[in-house]
């Protein structure tokens, strides 16, 4: 966690302390080698023009830190700015920092404080954006969840109306009666009358 709010450009800005203050001798514009390009000219690179290109590389990585969401705390965006006033003061106040090289590497610094100052209100104008969309997404969420449907409610039936009803079994037990009597009166036989009686005696033989 310490090496994320460390500022980056500090080191080109202490390299130039050390040149300025223990190395008298040796000038910004001193020439370290010297390129051939593929035109036939000679490029020279300068002690300055290195610090530079230092200072340029390190921007990325300070910018890319920014750029990721809680990644710019306040104690980085302090911390920038340490080194843009300090590095500012030397060009402004002192004579052994008036070049060109301490200018390109104050204005660095600036880039560096204002592009975290702009990254951090974008991260916080899309954290509301989130927070306020998932507020009114969950809010339609609510407004569409139809509504319960009320239970009709239970019919009470009288105990009278749930009661079996009993049958008079007089009918059922007459009409039994009369299909008895009727089936005893049929069954009975006929009576046999005298003078039939007495003929049947006289056609029979005598013993």
């Amino acid at each position: 966690m310490s090496i994320i709010g460390f500022p980056l450009l500090l080191i080109p800005v202490a390299i130039c302390n050390i040149i300025v203050f223990l190395m008298p001798g040796l000038a910004f514009d001193a020439a370290l080698t010297r390129v051939v390009l593929p035109s036939g000219a000679t490029w020279t690179i300068a002690l300055g023009d290195t610090l530079v290109a230092l200072g340029v590389l390190l921007l990325l990585p300070e910018v890319m830190k920014a750029a990721r969401p809680g990644a710019k705390y306040l104690t980085d965006h302090l911390l920038s700015l340490l080194v843009l006033g300090g590095i500012t003061a030397e060009f402004v106040m002192l004579p052994q920092f008036a070049n060109a090289t301490v200018a390109l590497l104050s204005l660095l610094a600036l880039v560096d404080f204002l592009s975290g100052i702009a990254l951090r209100s974008r991260h916080k104008r899309e954290a509301r954006a989130a927070r306020s969309a998932a507020a009114k997404s969950s809010a339609e969420t609510i407004e569409d969840e139809p509504e319960p449907v009320a239970e009709p409610a239970p019919v009470v039936v009288p105990a009278t109306e749930l009661a079996p009803q009993t049958v008079e079994p007089t009918s059922a037990s007459a009409a039994s009666a009369a299909s008895i009597a009727e089936a005893v009166l049929l069954d009975r036989p006929e009576p046999v009358k005298p003078a039939e009686t007495a003929k049947n005696e006289e056609k029979s033989p005598a013993r």
